[in-house]
């Protein structure tokens, strides 16, 4: 990807950017239904314009085609928001089961270490031993291989094993109640 740089190609980009921004911008809140995000794609769209930015000034219609890259962004989040919620259904049981006298401060101290844990080591110890997912379920609904979520769940209950220290219960049990909110939980193997 070849950005132009000279000075004439960026007053002409600076001055589309000036021109179109808010307009992409109210075009991917419409598309996503997000106001949050709308500027952010509206944005990711324009510096996708500026890297071809040489093609997109040669174009009869420059602002069709950054409605298009918006239109494609928003499609792409979309997708990405359906598949984040297939996922989470995933994650939720039907059932409801009560735990009696759960461990409050041994909760608080897993959710603790599970914090320190970098992001796929921890989503990869939860969803196997707090939602009880098989390594197949887990791969699936992480977009990973199997032997990942083998290896970082097996690196993340190390971790998770030095961090609480030797005297703690056993994990399973505060990850179960954890999943629950800490005041019931999943079964305890």
């Amino acid at each position: 990807m070849g950005t132009v740089v000279d000075d004439d190609a960026s007053e002409e980009f600076h001055a589309f950017f000036e021109r179109h921004y808010a307009e992409l911008s109210r075009l991917a809140h419409l598309l996503t239904g997000e106001a949050d995000a709308a500027d952010g794609l509206a944005a990711d769209a324009l510096l996708a314009l500026w890297h071809r930015w040489d093609r997109v000034r040669a174009a009869d219609h420059p602002a069709a085609y950054a409605r298009g890259v918006v239109a494609n962004l928003a499609r792409t989040r979309i997708r990405g928001a359906v598949r984040e919620r297939r996922r989470v259904a995933l994650f939720w049981s039907q059932r409801e089961e009560k735990t009696e006298n759960p461990d409050v401060a041994g909760v608080v101290d897993v959710q603790e270490a599970l914090r320190r844990l970098p992001f796929r080591k921890r989503a990869c110890v939860v969803l196997r031993h707090a939602f009880d997912l098989s390594e197949k379920d887990t791969a699936l609904a992480l977009g990973v291989s199997v032997g990942t979520v083998k290896s970082q769940t097996s690196k993340g209950m190390a971790e998770l094993q030095r961090l609480l220290g030797p005297q703690s219960p056993p994990l399973r049990m505060h990850a179960a109640a954890l999943a629950r909110g800490g005041e019931s939980g999943g079964r305890t193997r």
